[in-house]
């Protein structure tokens, strides 16, 4: 499969709205991606199709593309589902012991290299925040439950970005609670994982009066 001038666009915007370099609520023309890019006008506006298909972005005819900001409803939805499907995985672990020990170990890996890296560099620690929670949904070992959270993922992330571009400090009430949410995992306690998970989103997240 070739891998066109409008799939580099889509990723690279793609990318940027995710990263939060291109914030909700900004507008963007054409012109400007185009440039930024290096390419012609035409694989950008295939890959503004491809992007306002998905919600990232609405557009306006002669005005250029507006970023989608991430609404509070939008929000709640995404943690809620986050929630059921990241307690459900962990359920399904909690019955097997070598299974809880494998992936305590991983998130204990993650948690590692989380305290790595610069707090000012949102973009990978965004990365890393996604990845701690993706490693605890395929550890499930679900594939459609496994595809359906790498959707939410995005969401997350980018939600993550945002958060930590408007407060760089709540990357230490996260790294303190993946720190914490990685022992339970081992304890393979899977209701103590659960009831952590809701309250650790709905703080970081700043979702007032806690999850659904």
């Amino acid at each position: 499969m070739t891998y066109s001038s409008a799939d580099r666009v889509y990723d690279e915007v793609k990318e940027l709205i995710l990263t939060c370099e291109l914030p909700g609520g900004e507008m963007i023309s054409e012109g400007e991606i185009a440039s930024r890019c290096e390419v012609s006008r035409t694989p950008v506006r295939e890959a503004f199709l491809r992007l306002s298909a998905e919600g990232w972005m609405r557009l306006y005819p002669k005005r250029g593309a507006l970023i989608v900001p991430i609404g509070e409803s939008e929000a709640r939805d995404v943690l809620d589902a986050r929630v059921l499907l990241e307690s459900h995985a962990m359920a399904q672990v909690a019955t097997d012991p070598d299974s809880v020990a494998a992936l305590a170990a991983r998130l204990t890996d993650n948690v590692a290299r989380h305290r790595l890296v610069d707090t000012a560099d949102a973009a990978e620690f965004a990365r890393l925040d996604a990845e701690f929670h993706q490693l605890i949904v395929a550890a499930g070992r679900n594939g459609l439950l496994s595809d359906f959270y790498a959707s939410l993922g995005e969401r997350h992330r980018r939600m993550t970005a945002e958060r930590l571009r408007d407060d760089h400090s709540v990357t230490v009430r996260i790294v303190a609670d993946h720190t914490a949410l990685a022992a339970v995992v081992g304890a393979g306690d899977a209701e103590k994982f659960a009831a952590m998970l809701a309250d650790h989103l709905a703080q970081v997240h700043g979702t007032e009066g806690g999850l659904r």
